[in-house]
């Protein structure tokens, strides 16, 4: 697939069907989450791959915007190490570079995600650090659901002029 036809195509899948993505299909999706850039090239990014079915299905009691990832094969947790940045709050920005690769892996590799943000809700944060066992020091970013699509979402064209200055505002 062509980078601009898996970026203008690429949509938020909620519904999958039953089927198993194989581990070495999710180190993929990793390897090409951590290809993105970071400040610094310091990759603050660490990563929990949730494949327990308990676990998933415990999801939807703490995250009322992630009840799909009961149903996904596995499910990828994306957090930032603070104490890794060369640039002080630059984990974030980093770690969203990252999120986004692994969606388009996603897309080319004929899956479907969705980004279900966690940070900056602290009692998500907390719920999901406790839920896996995340250190203190570590930030639970994102929650990315990932499994066989069961849905059709088509492209859409969101490109808006109105949103663009040239040269200023």
């Amino acid at each position: 697939m062509e980078t601009l036809q898996a970026i203008h195509t690429r949509r938020s899948i909620r519904r999958y069907a039953p089927g198993k993505v194989g581990r070495d299909v999710v180190e993929e999706l990793l390897r090409a989450g951590m290809a993105a850039p970071s400040a610094g090239n310091q990759q603050p990014w660490r990563f929990v791959v949730i494949e327990d079915r308990a676990v998933l299905e415990r999801i939807p009691a703490i995250h009322p915007y992630a009840v799909m990832a009961s149903k996904a094969s596995c499910a990828i947790m994306v957090c930032g190490d603070p104490t890794a940045e060369k640039y002080p709050g630059n984990w974030m920005l980093d770690c969203s570079a990252a999120i986004q690769n692994i969606l388009l892996a996603l897309h080319d590799k004929g899956l479907g995600g969705v980004w279900c943000g966690l940070w900056p809700v602290e009692e998500r944060v907390e719920a999901f650090r406790e839920l896996v066992g995340v250190p203190e020091h570590i930030i639970p970013l994102a929650l990315i659901p990932v499994g066989v699509p069961d849905q059709n979402a088509g492209p859409q064209d969101r490109y808006d002029a109105a949103k663009i200055h040239w040269n200023r505002w």
